[in-house]
Formats: C-alpha cells, sequence, structure tokens
C-alpha cells in the first residue's frame, strides 16, 4: 500500500514539476505586467510544433531544443514591444491587454493550424516512456525522471536569475515599483521584455517535455496551462516560490485522486482548487496581498 502511494506522489511531482514552468512563468508576467496572459500555452505548443519539425527532418534533439525556446522567448518578447507597449501608450487598461493576450492565442491557434495541420502527431523524441528503472519500491520511466529534472532545472535556473544576477535585482524592483525603478535609471521596458521572453522559455521546456506523453495537436498545451493557472492561484499569483510549490501540491493531488477516487474526477480537481482557494485565501499560500502604489 505504501510503495503504491509512493509510486502515484512521484507520478504527481513529475507531473507538477512542469505545471510549475508553466506557473512561473505566468507568476512572472503577472508580477511585473499585472496581465495574465491566456496565450502562454500556445506560445509553448508553436514552438514545440517547430521542435517537431526539427526533429522530423533529422536535427538532433539540442539543436530543435534550442531553436523552440528561441522562438517562444521572440514570440513573447515581440507581443511584448509590438503590441503591449503600443497599446499601453495608447491608454489600454489592464482588462484591455488580457483581452490581448487571448488575441495572440487564436492567432497562435490559427497559424498552427494553418501550417501544421489540426492532426495529432507524435513527437520523435529521444527520451524514452517506456524504459524504466527501479529506485526502491518505485518504478520509473525515462520520461519521468526527464520530465522532473527539467522543471526542477528551469526553477533552479530561474530562481539564480531573480536573486543572483543584476538582472533579476532590475526585474525585482521592476515589479515592485515600476516608477520608482524608472527613477533610479533601469531600463524597465527592457526588463519587462525579457521577463515576457524567460516565461515564454519556461512554458517552452514544459511543452516539449510535456509533448512525447501527449499526442501533439494545436491545443495539446490547453489542459497543461489550466493547471498551471491553477498552481499559480494556489501559490499566490505574485509568489514565485509559491508557484512551485502550488503546483507540486497539484501534481500530486491529482495523481492521488485518479488512482483512489476516480479518473474522471481527476481533471476538474485544478478547477475545485481555484475555487476554493479565492475563497478562502484569495492571495494564495505563499502569496501577499497587493497593494498598487500611485
Amino acid at each position: 500500500m505504501i510503495d503504491q502511494m509512493l509510486q502515484y506522489v512521484f507520478t504527481g511531482l513529475s507531473a507538477g514539476s512542469l505545471y510549475a514552468l508553466v506557473a512561473l512563468g505566468i507568476v512572472l508576467i503577472y508580477r511585473s505586467t499585472r496581465v495574465l496572459n491566456f496565450a502562454h500555452g500556445d506560445i509553448a505548443t508553436v514552438a514545440t510544433f517547430v521542435a517537431y519539425s526539427a526533429l522530423s527532418q533529422q536535427y538532433s534533439f539540442f539543436v530543435a531544443f534550442g531553436a523552440a525556446l528561441v522562438v517562444g522567448a521572440a514570440v513573447g518578447v515581440a507581443f511584448y514591444f509590438g503590441v503591449l507597449v503600443k497599446a499601453q501608450r495608447e491608454g489600454a487598461n489592464l482588462l484591455g491587454m488580457v483581452i490581448l493576450t487571448l488575441g495572440l492565442a487564436l492567432i497562435i491557434q490559427g497559424a498552427v493550424v494553418w501550417y501544421w495541420g489540426a492532426e495529432p502527431v507524435a513527437l520523435p523524441f529521444p527520451i524514452s516512456d517506456t524504459r524504466t528503472y527501479t529506485i526502491g519500491a518505485v518504478v520509473v520511466s525515462q520520461l519521468s525522471l526527464a520530465s522532473l529534472g527539467a522543471g526542477l532545472v528551469g526553477s533552479l535556473l530561474l530562481y539564480l536569475l531573480v536573486q543572483k544576477t543584476r538582472l533579476g535585482l532590475a526585474m525585482r524592483a521592476t515589479s515592485e515599483n515600476l516608477m520608482a525603478a524608472q527613477t533610479l535609471g533601469i531600463p524597465t521596458r527592457m526588463v519587462l521584455g525579457v521577463s515576457w521572453g524567460v516565461a515564454a522559455a519556461l512554458s517552452v521546456v514544459a511543452g516539449v517535455f510535456l509533448a512525447p506523453a501527449l499526442l501533439l495537436d494545436p491545443f495539446f498545451m490547453l489542459d497543461p496551462f489550466l493547471k498551471g493557472f491553477a498552481a499559480a492561484v494556489l501559490g499566490g499569483l505574485n509568489s514565485l516560490p509559491g508557484a512551485v510549490v502550488g503546483a507540486l501540491i497539484l501534481g500530486v493531488a491529482e495523481s492521488l485522486t485518479g488512482a483512489y477516487l476516480a479518473i474522471q474526477f481527476k481533471n476538474t480537481l485544478a478547477f475545485l482548487i481555484i475555487i476554493v482557494v479565492l475563497l478562502v485565501r484569495p492571495e494564495g499560500l505563499l502569496g501577499k496581498e497587493f497593494k498598487e502604489r500611485v
């Protein structure tokens, strides 16, 4: 019984680590611009299809992965500078900018369907989902280990960027008080653009490692995006550590729910968590109440 539970917990941690990357991207953008990016998953989708094309043409995984990261980050940065900055200059409010992200999501979906088609395809991935290892009483696949590793490495790199670099200090200052950061001479537009690029790259990592376990289609990141959003709400939309904690809790809770209650209930758990958290603790487990400075 204990061994079986440990198996489900590891499975949940593996999935939760990828949800964490999605949640970190959502939180990173929200902290810096107060915008909920509903195109977050779709940016990962188009970048994952780029990796699919590269792998299908016999390029190495590292080349394909690098190309996907570059494309995802470029789309995020281009959208920020090409659309959101101009919208802000025209006086667009936060709701208007959220609608713009929805528009970007629809454009990307249409572009993916037009270029790659709507039929599901399998991503030719070098890491096996069937080859397994035994760690104690837990049997894990190569893909599960790689997914867990990707989530941990991505989260660690973001932590080092935000906490240990001058750019990270500028990102924290900009997210804390934009006007004060501008007064101090911080190039806030550039910093915010970098935030969008980094957030998009995190979601791309999640997409590339989720795709082998799912069939790749223009909407395959919809469910992971919703899980990442739920994790961000659970942990706190203004807390990067909270996003990781919320994602791991959600991943484990989903795995245990599917195993011991009903597999049909598993996919509704994220929405129940959003409702409960918003009713009981709107700022999330590790989040703080946001107060706008004027």
